[in-house]
């Protein structure tokens, strides 16, 4: 089992940053991704960025250039660092925790945190 925590939402105005940080605990994988989604009120999860254990990184169009993922695999801590954030950026963000293990897939999902920008 692995446990998500995340942290450092809140409100923020329209251009302005905010910094996220999950950090896992519990038993893991070596090789895994970690990385952010969020909800909308009324709309579906949907991928903001993911990050692999060797560094390798994905992010949806609509936060290239603004969002940027990191992880400190020491500290088992993902970040994301949101610059002029917009007010659709208004969502849950959660943790993700994915992993392959001798052919069985294993997920995990922290509670979210919430960031609401206002315009």
């Amino acid at each position: 089992q692995v446990q998500l925590v995340e942290s450092g939402g809140g409100l923020v105005p329209a251009g302005g940053s905010l910094s996220l940080s999950c950090a896992a605990s519990g038993s893991g994988f070596p090789n895994n991704v970690m990385g952010w989604y969020r909800q909308a009120p009324g709309k579906q999860r949907e991928l903001v960025a993911i990050i692999s254990s060797g560094g390798s990184t994905n992010y949806a169009d609509s936060v290239k250039g603004r969002f940027t993922i990191s992880r400190d695999n020491a500290k088992r801590t993902v970040y994301l660092q949101m610059n002029n954030l917009k007010a659709d950026d208004t969502a849950v963000y959660h943790c993700n925790y994915r992993a392959l293990s001798l052919g069985r897939n294993y997920e995990y999902w922290g509670r979210g945190t919430e960031v609401t920008v206002s315009s």
